[in-house]
């Protein structure tokens, strides 16, 4: 691992200023144990500051409200970049999106190369979604709209 920084690069934000996919990390309020999800409603809104989306049935709402601090694991750039931080809640609700959502801000504290030594990924991993593309886009237009508005 490489020595943190406090910043995104120009690479690293301009990579999560559009859609992409991340592992959200946060510490489970029930237990205290560690957990991992993968989320694409992130944003960057600028080099030291992150937003994202929840949908409030997901247990990592009352996870981050419990306990804020978060590391966002980013793929990208030929290599596995660790974004430790805190969330705040930046709208308990957001307007315009189907259903309910509760956006965050990320306070950047570290961002890190977390990929073993000796190491360069090859390509970045793909998704796909699985249900209605129209759909897909429609929502996702929403959220990132109502997030930037936040």
């Amino acid at each position: 691992m490489s020595e943190a920084v406090t910043q995104m690069t120009d690479n690293l934000l301009s990579q999560l200023q559009s859609e992409t996919f991340v592992l959200l990390s946060t510490v489970d309020a029930e237990t205290g144990g560690p957990t991992s999800s993968a989320i694409s409603w992130i944003y960057a809104l600028n080099a030291s500051t992150l937003r994202l989306a929840i949908d409030h049935r997901s247990r990592l709402v009352e996870n981050i409200k419990s306990i804020p601090m978060v590391t966002i694991t980013v793929f990208g750039e030929g290599t596995v970049h660790a974004i430790n931080g805190r969330a705040a809640v930046a709208c308990e609700l957001l307007p315009d999106v189907p259903f309910r959502m509760c956006c965050f801000d990320i306070s950047i504290e570290a961002v890190r190369n977390a990929l073993f030594y000796g190491a360069q990924l090859s390509a970045a991993p793909q998704y796909v979604k699985t249900y209605d593309q129209r759909a897909a886009e429609k929502l996702d237009g929403q959220v990132f709209s109502a997030m930037q508005k936040a």
